[in-house]
């Protein structure tokens, strides 16, 4: 794999207070080393504060609110886990239209550990494959999805992973699943 897959792509990392800072910075660091432009978006601007685990981490700043941001302008979307930060996005209904014009238009999404509970407020999971932090396993199963237990799963345009442990695998599937995906 080029080191440049990703050049002149623009990648969206959605993400709120609360954040697993792994999952956002790891993820980051691998498509931006294939040649990506990443922004930060989020719910008001200023910083994202992450964490790890349970513990406040580091802040990291916002490029652009998701009121202002436009899907058509980015190649692909990441949704970082984190238990707070899915479910302050899924409760803001500019943050649930922005990760639903990514699935309306195609575009591949990467999502990792609690992320998926934004997909499942933008009703994008039904009769999809995914895979999740365990304890999301009921509201998928309940939103209609078929959730499995594995490091990384593929169906279309979307790529779930689990958790920290599963983020080699997901940095790699989400940089060869932006760099050329599903029609």
């Amino acid at each position: 794999m080029s080191a440049m897959t990703l050049q002149g792509k623009r990648i969206a990392f959605l993400a709120a207070d609360g954040v697993e800072e792994v999952e956002y910075v790891q993820p980051r660091e691998a498509v931006e080393k294939a040649g990506a432009m990443v922004e930060l978006v989020s719910l008001e601007s200023g910083s994202v504060q992450s964490f790890n685990h349970l513990d406040r981490s580091e802040p990291y700043d916002v490029d652009v609110t998701v009121a202002d941001a436009d899907a058509a302008g980015y190649d692909a979307l990441v949704l970082p886990g984190g238990v707070a930060n899915p479910d302050f996005l899924r409760t803001d209904p500019a943050a649930v239209r922005f990760v639903r014009a990514f699935f309306d238009a195609g575009k591949p999404v990467g999502v990792i550990c609690h992320g998926p509970w934004t997909l499942i407020e933008a009703d994008v999971v039904r009769g999809r494959r995914i895979t999740s932090w365990p304890s999301l396993r009921t509201d998928l199963t309940n939103a209609g999805a078929a959730w499995v237990d594995e490091p990384c799963v593929t169906d279309g345009a979307l790529v779930s992973s689990r958790k920290p442990d599963d983020l080699p695998a997901f940095c790699a599937k989400i940089v060869e699943h932006f760099a050329d995906p599903p029609n």
